[in-house]
């Protein structure tokens, strides 16, 4: 029950996001949009409220209540950035917006990574905190080692976005040279 409330809600936070997206763009109905993407977090909400009365209902926990935890987790902390990078792809594409710019060489590009990283602690961090107050609300009684094992996968995600984070810090990926007959952007083209 609890996979297919998890895919359930996967498949909604889509739906809801094309659903806004169509209103705002298509429909011209930027009001209505605004409605439909703020209907998103109810997902985690009801995901949130069947699993806890799936684990008091006498379920043992196993690598579900942990998925939807980490699912929760990202939801949180990844879910309005997710709603932000579709939405400027859309705009460009169907409605003359801007062109999406990602920083690629230096202190931008490192900064960039920083901000992608704190979210993603963001998302495990509040993983972790579910999977602990399932833990604790199960007890000593029941079997909780397939929710400890997703904190741990949770330790690895920090990790993980932490390394990357640090090497464009440490190793900047730099502007390349400009090739034979390209003008460097930095000095204007004389004739000789």
């Amino acid at each position: 029950m609890i996979v297919t409330l998890i895919i359930l809600c996967e498949v909604g936070f889509w739906v809801l996001l094309a659903g806004g997206l169509a209103l705002r763009y298509w429909a011209k109905m930027p009001r209505a949009s605004v409605a439909v993407l703020l209907c998103e977090p109810l997902l985690e909400v009801v995901l949130f409220v069947v699993t806890a009365i799936d684990l008091k209902n006498g379920a043992e926990p196993d690598w579900k209540h942990g998925l939807a935890a980490v699912y929760i987790g990202y939801s949180v902390a990844l879910g309005h950035y997710t709603v932000k990078w579709v939405d400027v792809r859309v705009a460009h594409r169907f409605a003359g917006g801007p062109k999406p710019v990602k920083p690629k060489y230096g202190w931008p590009r490192a900064l960039h990574e920083w901000k992608s990283a704190a979210r993603w602690v963001l998302a495990a961090v509040i993983a972790m905190a579910l999977l602990q107050g399932a833990i604790w609300y199960v007890g000593s009684d029941g079997e909780t080692g397939s929710l400890r094992a997703w904190q741990q996968k949770m330790l690895w995600v920090i990790g993980i976005n932490l390394i990357i984070a640090g090497s464009y810090t440490l190793f900047p990926k730099r502007v390349p040279a400009p090739g034979p007959g390209e003008q460097d952007a930095d000095r204007p083209l004389t004739k000789a």
